[in-house]
């Protein structure tokens, strides 16, 4: 029983041995999630759904959408260019509108209480420091009550 015990330990000594010196957190995980850009990245690209059929009938829009090569935070400022992967946020303009609002969270874009007719939105995408770099139009129409 005492060679099998000593046998276990030193097999199990060993192991360790050979694998310690290769367990870094970059050798589980992989490179940091942000780290300072050291080579081009594809271009950032939204991709917009159409608003859902049966909030619509309700009077809401929700519409979904995903990035690529772009990650949605509220980060902003120029330091934050320089971050891989490239991290973003939205600019919404409703209808034509002058103005358009920020948008952060990764969430569906939701909008209630509109009137009745055709509706645009533009869902433009931006990187930290406000630069339009692609964007889609919703088009949809909320139907009479």
């Amino acid at each position: 029983m005492k060679e099998v015990t000593v046998s276990l330990v030193a097999v199990a000594a060993a192991a360790l041995s050979g694998t310690a010196a290769a367990q870094s957190a970059q050798d589980y995980l992989g490179p940091a999630a942000v780290i300072p850009l050291q080579t081009e990245q594809p271009e950032p690209k939204i991709v917009v759904d159409p608003p859902l059929a049966q909030g619509l009938a309700a009077g809401l829009v929700v519409i979904q959408y995903r990035t690529e090569n772009l990650r949605i935070v509220p980060v902003y400022g120029p330091d934050a260019l320089d971050v891989s992967p490239r991290i973003g946020h939205l600019h919404i303009t409703l209808d034509d509108a002058p103005w358009h609002w920020v948008d952060a969270s990764g969430e569906p874009i939701i909008i209630q209480y509109l009137p009745p007719g055709p509706h645009k939105v533009l869902v433009e995408l931006a990187n930290a420091n406000h630069k339009i770099l692609d964007h889609q139009v919703v088009r949809f129409v909320i139907p009479p009550k």
